[in-house]
């Protein structure tokens, strides 16, 4: 079993919140994260599957059964099909005055967090559990660039042939449109929003226009953001927003869009193997998103925030990670083994007057290129979060 970082999290929350949840896209690891907690740490916690009918039919009278196992942590899993369920568990966890009641799990559903907020305020902390990180599997030369080709969700990345690993993604893509979405109550034709989804893929890494996305695909701007925000809010899509300053420059104010799986990427990009990756006009794009999704899975949650940075002028930083009024970290992201810095690059970091930069690449030499500026591998990019100075 692959053992995620988020489980040490989850069970640190457990001791200190009634209600844990965790939300991600489907296929993630969710169910097999709350496995690994359940039978390591909660021998006799109680677990729900809400698509199992015999589960769901357990919920008919959902306070009498739960009133059942007061003592014991409940795992519900897919509760966005019972929404009905969030006053109950407000009630539920007000008298039981304990932590570690509910630990729930759900996925493909905009209004979950928005139902279990409202119901749940103050008893209620959230995690998401993205796809695979490297900082999550046992990693070399070989394994980085499957990692890559196939992306993170664990059936895809463990599959033994890269046909089988193109094939199940397929497969999930498939599900996903004409499964998934018309169960939370969407009605968006499967083909339509597969053909946005295709043309959001060759836009990766880009700037969102929506008349020019809506354009190609002959809907209005607010549908196409109307698109957009419903693969956003079921962790398809993550959107990464301009970072501003108070300075007298012209800055580009659209957000930049990425998918956050680039397994799900190369799927409808048709690249199935390295070769055809490498090979291909998007690749640049692709493994920046890709080591953003790295970077990102490991920063600290509480006090980071995340931004590109660009103006008019043409200085330019892939991403800004900011912490409170310290300065913030600059970083670019380059494709080659002789990464140098761009004059786009020296710009930004004056700009923001940031206190230190990294060029990541994927070489194996960590190396100073500037005064606190360094080339850094994709395998040591957790020396991003190192510096002490930013945990003060």
């Amino acid at each position: 079993m692959i053992q995620r970082k988020l489980k040490q999290t989850v069970l640190n929350s457990l001791q200190h919140y009634p209600v844990v949840a965790i939300v991600g896209a489907r296929q993630v690891g969710k169910t097999t994260l709350s496995q690994m907690i359940k039978h390591e740490f909660y021998q006799n916690a109680v677990y729900l599957d809400l698509e199992r009918p015999s589960d769901f039919d357990k919920l008919t009278d959902a306070e009498l059964y739960l009133e059942h196992y007061n003592d014991k942590l409940v795992i519900i899993d897919e509760i966005q099909r019972l929404p009905s369920l969030f006053p109950l568990l407000r009630t539920l966890t007000d008298s039981y005055k304990r932590n570690a009641c509910f630990l729930i799990l759900g996925s493909a559903s905009p209004n979950l967090k928005r139902q279990s907020s409202e119901s749940l305020a103050g008893r209620v902390i959230y995690h998401e559990l993205s796809p695979l990180l490297l900082a999550e599997t046992e990693y070399d030369s070989n394994s980085i660039e499957t990692l890559w080709l196939r992306g993170g969700y664990p059936l895809s990345y463990l599959s033994k042939t890269d046909r089988l690993s193109f094939e199940w993604r397929d497969a999930l893509i498939t599900t996903y449109l004409e499964r998934d979405i018309p169960q939370i109550g969407i009605k968006i034709p499967a083909i339509q929003l597969r053909r946005f989804w295709q043309i959001l893929a060759h836009f990766h890494g880009q700037l969102w226009n929506a008349s020019k996305i809506a354009g190609s695909l002959g809907v209005t701007a607010p549908t196409a953001r109307h698109y957009l925000d419903l693969l956003k809010d079921t962790f398809i899509v993550r959107q990464l927003l301009p970072y501003y300053l108070n300075i007298k420059k012209r800055l580009v104010k659209s957000p930049k869009i990425f998918l956050s799986d680039s397994g799900l990427l190369h799927s409808l990009l048709g690249i199935h193997n390295i070769d055809e990756l490498l090979g291909h006009p998007s690749a640049g794009s692709s493994w920046e998103g890709w080591v953003i999704e790295q970077i990102l899975g490991i920063m600290p949650k509480l006090y980071y925030d995340s931004y590109f940075y660009r103006t008019s002028g043409g200085a330019e930083m892939d991403l800004v990670i900011v912490r409170g009024n310290t300065p913030p970290l600059c970083i670019e992201i380059k494709r080659t083994l002789s990464p140098s810095i761009s004059k786009s690059f020296r710009q930004a970091f004056s700009d923001l007057q940031s206190g230190k930069g990294f060029v990541v690449y994927p070489g194996k030499e960590y190396y100073p290129l500037l005064k606190n500026v360094f080339a850094l591998p994709a395998t040591s990019i957790s020396k991003i979060f190192e510096d002490e100075a930013l945990h003060e």
